[in-house]
Parts: C-alpha cells; structure tokens; sequence
C-alpha cells in the first residue's frame, strides 16, 4: 500500500468511526487513541512516522493554545477566595500524593511528583467541552470552569518547576527564559497590529499559530513540553483582547477552531502508536485499579466537601460537579511520556496510567448520562463572554 493511500485512510478513520461510535457515550478521543493502538500492534502501521509525529504536534499545539484562549483573569478575579482554596487543596493532594509515590513505586521525589500531577490534574479543554450536557446552572458552570483553569494553571507551573529543579541554574536559566518569552510575546502582537495586519489583511491567524508553534518549540527545547509555550501565546491573546480587537474576532476564532478540530485527532493517535502490548499486562491493570478505587473517589469528594463548606452547596450537586471534572486525558498522557522518556518509567506503571485516565475520561458520560465531549472539535470562546453572578465566599 503506498504512502498516499495509508494517510488518506488515516484521515477517514480518524473523522468517521469515531463519530460512530460516540452513539455508545465513547468519548472520540478515546476512540483515537485506540485506533493508533491497533495501528501500532496489529498492523505495525505510522510507527516513528514523521508525518503523524508532525501532525500530532499540531494537534498538541492548537490544543493549548485553545486552553489559553479560554483564561479569563477578570472570571478567576471575582472568584478568587474560592478559587485560592480550591488551589491549596490541590497543592495539598499533589503532595500527599507525591509521598505515597514515593513510598509505594520506589520513584524519585522528582518522577512522583510528576506522577501525582498525572492523577490530579483536570484536562480543562475536555472538561469544558462536556459543560452543555451536564445541566448545570450558569453559577455551577462558572464554578467549573473556574477551577478547571486554575488548576490548569497550577499544574504547569508544577509541571515546569519540577522538570527544571534537576539544577538551581537549570531552574533560574529556564525561568528567565519562559519570564521573557512572556514579555515579549505583548510588543510582538503590537507591532504585528501595527505594521503587518494593516498591509496584510486576513493573516492574523497565522500570525497567532506561527507564534504558537515558535514558542512551542522553544519551550520543548527547554525541557517542559510543547504545551506552556503554545498556553502562554493563547494567555497572551486573552490580555490584549482589548488593545488588539482583532485578535479575538469571530473570524479569526472561527478558523483556529477549524484548525484545531483538524489535527487534534492526530495527537490522540499518535498516544496511541506510543503504546505496546507491555503496556497492558496483568499488573498494569492491577495499577489502574488500584488507582481508580483511591484516587477518583478522592477528588470527587474533595469538590463536593469543599464547595459544600465554602458553597453552602448540597453534597448531591457537589459529586455531580466533581464528577464532570474527572478527565485527566491529556495531563495523564504528556506526563506519561514524560515519565517514560526522561525517567525511565516501568512499563507496568506507564500501562497504569493510561488505562485509568482513559477510564476516568469515559465516567462523566456514563454515570452522568450526557454526551461525551467533542474534544477534537474544540469550541472558541466568543467575546463578550456572559459572566454569571458569582456567589461570595
């Protein structure tokens, strides 16, 4: 079979059998990842392929560019008494859970920490996408969208402090770094505005993924990953939405919701040419369920208690609440890779992972009854955005 008709193939199974199958609440993420799965093992199929591995990176990219499109500092200002307790919370569970890492797999301090982020950190853009089936109120939409943000927020954080900590200079140097990337990102929309978009008419959205994927870039070679970079040029459009108009319009969020619908398929797949049979053994499913049974009851719990104590929220509605934000899909992948890569992860623990965050992606359409997520048909935000009255703490 020639190279041409694999990769048309590819594109027809990657944006027709998942639509099919989400008539069985089968989130088609999931299903993605599966069809890369049987690509890789059954047929030996796009394994170390350029193309996929270049797609998939598009797709990693538009994902969390979208995630920083979705911050908004004015929403997280006006709830930002409940939402520094939910973040304490997390930091609490993300250290708890660091030390029975530690205690249980025998993993450095560093890799367990990464390993308790992978089970902690809510996938915002998956979540989000859930909202519209969850009959939720418009305060609980608030709520949920408000902590998913900060956790997300949160997690990179962690996530670039502890894969820079090897060293303080690594540390210092990479901070510095990402510290000027963040500020030049500002002057460079403004002179693109300035001088470029006016004698050059529908190329801001170019402009928005070209800087997305430079800083991408940068921040890989720094050692944290494609997404802050891509997260940080998303947070950057959000800032100047004011000053810059333009890059926030309807046509210019319309075509990187197109662009993203396109190419996130290819980084779930790609997750699943990463997989092996080893991946899948006995112990690994021993893992999984060993951490579906402690960790899942936990962090619904958590939401329902402290919005419950916070709130003055029934217990009831706080489980619903909790439940919508159990996704870790996207967080649970790039760290697994992470692990595997840079820390030589054991298989059976890296199997682990990935069967109970693929679990726990399914949950909120099983137990809750609503359609899975189009996580690779992501929504833009559309400004003005409708801000619900926000209850006080």
């Amino acid at each position: 079979m020639s190279a041409e008709i694999r990769y048309i193939l590819l594109v027809v199974a990657l944006f027709i059998i998942p639509r099919g199958l989400q008539r069985f609440r089968l989130p088609s993420a999931i299903t993605c990842v599966v069809l890369g799965l049987t690509a890789s093992v059954g047929f030996h199929l796009f394994h170390e392929d350029p193309t996929t591995k270049l797609l998939a990176t598009l797709g990693i990219v538009a994902m969390f560019l979208f995630a920083g499109l979705e911050v908004d500092f004015a929403e997280l200002r006006r709830g930002r008494t409940i939402l520094l307790q939910h973040v304490t919370v997390q930091l609490v569970l993300l250290a708890v859970g660091t030390g029975v890492v530690v205690l249980t797999t025998g993993l450095a301090p560093r890799a367990a920490m990464l390993f308790s982020l992978a089970l902690f950190t809510p996938s915002t853009g998956f979540i989000l996408d859930s909202l519209g089936g969850l009959g939720l109120s418009d305060e609980e939409r608030f709520w949920v969208k408000s902590k998913s943000i900060a956790s997300e927020l949160v997690a990179l954080g962690v996530l670039f402090v502890t894969i820079q900590s090897a060293s303080p200079t690594k540390l210092g140097l990479s901070a510095l770094a990402l510290g000027a990337m963040a500020l030049l990102l500002p002057p460079l929309f403004r002179l693109f505005a300035r001088f470029i978009a006016p004698f050059a008419p529908r190329t801001e959205f170019t402009f928005l993924v070209i800087a997305a994927l430079l800083c991408a870039f940068v921040t890989r070679e720094l050692g944290v990953y494609y997404l802050v970079g891509a997260f940080v040029v998303g947070v950057t459009a959000v800032r100047l939405q004011d000053d810059l108009p333009e890059m926030s319009s309807e046509k210019l969020l319309g075509a990187v919701e197109l662009f993203a619908s396109f190419f996130i398929p290819f980084y779930f797949f790609k997750a699943g040419l990463h997989l092996r049979a080893e991946h899948f053994t006995g112990k690994a499913v021993g893992v999984a369920l060993v951490l579906l049974v402690v960790v899942l009851p936990i962090r619904v719990a958590r939401v329902a208690i402290h919005r419950h104590l916070a709130l003055r929220e029934p217990l009831r509605i706080g489980a619903r609440i909790g439940t919508a934000v159990l996704p870790t899909l996207v967080f649970t992948i790039v760290i697994a890779e992470i692990l595997e890569e840079r820390f030589g992860l054991a298989p059976d623990l890296f199997g682990g992972l990935l069967i109970f965050t693929l679990v726990n992606t399914m949950l909120p359409g099983l137990v809750l009854r609503v359609p899975p997520p189009e996580y690779d048909t992501p929504e833009a935000p559309r400004p003005p955005r409708d801000r619900p009255p926000v209850v006080s703490a």
